[in-house]
């Protein structure tokens, strides 16, 4: 697609979802703004996954939007149209379930979504991981950031074959991710002894 095709619509989710996130942060110790995570999705995808489709694109801006704010899926729909709110909803948990429901059905169901909502599946576990690795939630004890990433790994196990560098990437990040860990576990062991 002609680049600027794409710049209007791209544009156009990223005001929509800045708007709908502008009081949310992250919860690392910094407090980062939160739409700094769709945003670090949509350019790992272009920048690392060479996606130009439109809407994967705009789908991996406006990921977290029904499931984090106040937006409807007919609002998504009237904005950006029926595509893509469908990969936003794919990629929605269902936030009136369990936690531990909500995780068991994303490793079961990534096998089975659509191509442009396992790509921004598979670029949000990218940017996830490297997160909870550099820049964790400051309440996150080093047990649940370790569960994290071997979660991680179970829902990108039904993603493989999607996207060879987001998947290469990925693999890098986890492998990081499990030895700066495993590093601080250690630290702490001989702190302890």
């Amino acid at each position: 697609m002609d680049e600027k095709l794409l710049v209007t619509p791209l544009l156009k989710a990223l005001h929509f979802a800045a708007d709908k996130h502008r009081d949310q942060r992250r919860k690392d110790d910094e407090a980062s703004p939160y739409i700094n995570h769709p945003i670090e999705v949509a350019e790992l995808l272009a920048r690392v996954g060479g996606v130009t489709d439109l809407i994967a694109l705009q789908g991996a801006i406006l990921h977290d939007t029904i499931e984090d704010t106040d937006t409807s899926p007919d609002e998504l729909e009237r904005q950006f149209g029926a595509e893509v709110r469908r990969v936003v909803e794919e990629v929605t948990d269902d936030k009136t379930l369990p936690k531990a429901e909500r995780k068991r059905l994303q490793v079961e169901h990534a096998a089975h979504i659509s191509h442009p909502a396992r790509l921004v599946k598979l670029a949000d576990k990218i940017s996830n991981v490297r997160s909870v690795t550099l820049t964790p939630p400051s309440k996150w004890p080093l047990s649940r950031r370790q569960e994290y990433l071997d979660w991680t790994e179970q829902v990108v196990g039904g993603l493989r074959g999607t996207n060879a560098p987001l998947e290469a990437l990925y693999d890098e990040l986890l492998a990081e991710g499990r030895r700066v860990l495993s590093s601080i576990a250690a630290a702490s062991t001989r702190s302890e002894a």
